[in-house]
């Protein structure tokens, strides 16, 4: 089932589940079920829909206007060079394979973009750059968890796209200037339970720019796993529910390409994950 954050009628945030391309509205607008999808993930009620949802007020998929998957995360935790293939293209990858634990960096939640909103490229930068991801979101409470431990931690799954300013995020070591920008952190259309997607390794991601295929690998390939990412990440920091774990880009980032694959005004690109739908965002320059 596609759970999905998004405007109500009047404009007010609220959340749901979209069947059939139809989007039922489970939030303050509606059923009143939580005020939140976050919230929904934390009362236990994500994933754990029955019939009573097709009583909720209901809109055409097309009619509303989506936010990121979870809009209030406490914590939005993302993993650098995680992909062998990514390791490859930035020249890392002899590093890698000595390296003992993931490259990390926050995102603000308040970066963050939904399904069909603009990307918004900043005026100070000619470096304005794609990473399609897949991201996870938290399920209950998580502290110090065991590896073997790690899958019961996850309440479900949603595309993602790390929009990148590479020039503020390469001017130190830091990458977190490159990474926070308004506008930039395009997460959704949907969040899906992880129930209803089995073996997550098996799912492939897929990034397009303007319908040219410019990333494409097998979740299977990432260098630190799903289990390592959470017990690694719980152990110097507690998640919440509802707090996202951003896993990491393959190779064909726009910057290593020959010629530049950097993105422009009114570039279209797209992250498609099995199972996860496609989540799509046109570049235009911030104001």
């Amino acid at each position: 089932m596609n759970y999905a954050s998004f405007t109500a009628a009047d404009g007010s945030p609220t959340w749901g589940v979209i069947i059939d391309a139809q989007a039922y509205d489970l939030g303050p607008t509606g059923l009143n079920l939580a005020p939140t999808l976050r919230a929904a993930v934390e009362q236990g009620i994500f994933g754990a829909l029955g019939e009573e949802f097709r009583t909720a007020p209901v809109r055409p998929e097309a009619d509303i206007e989506f936010l990121p998957a979870i809009t209030d995360p406490g914590k939005v935790i993302c993993i650098g060079v995680n992909y062998r293939s990514h390791q490859n293209e930035t020249g890392n990858a002899a590093h890698q394979k000595e390296q003992k634990a993931p490259t990390i960096f926050t995102r603000f939640a308040d970066s963050q973009m939904g399904h069909l909103q603009p990307a918004l490229m900043p005026a100070t930068t000619n470096e304005f750059d794609y990473e399609g991801e897949m991201a996870l979101v938290i399920g209950k409470q998580a502290w110090h968890v065991a590896e073997d431990e790690a899958f019961d931690y996850v309440a479900g799954y949603s595309a993602y796209n790390d929009f990148s300013v590479r020039d503020w995020q390469l001017a130190t070591t830091q990458w977190t200037p490159g990474k926070n920008f308004p506008g930039t952190g395009g997460f959704g259309p949907y969040l899906v339970p992880a129930a209803d997607l089995g073996d997550v390794t098996k799912l492939t991601l897929e990034t397009r720019v303007n319908g040219d295929v410019r990333q494409k690998a097998s979740v299977a390939d990432l260098y630190f796993t799903i289990p390592q990412l959470i017990a690694y990440i719980t152990g110097f920091t507690p998640l919440s529910p509802g707090d996202v774990i951003v896993t990491g880009t393959p190779g064909g980032v726009g910057r290593f390409m020959t010629p530049s694959g950097l993105l422009n005004e009114g570039d279209v690109v797209e992250v498609e994950i099995t199972g996860l739908g496609v989540l799509r965002n046109t570049v235009v320059p911030s104001a």
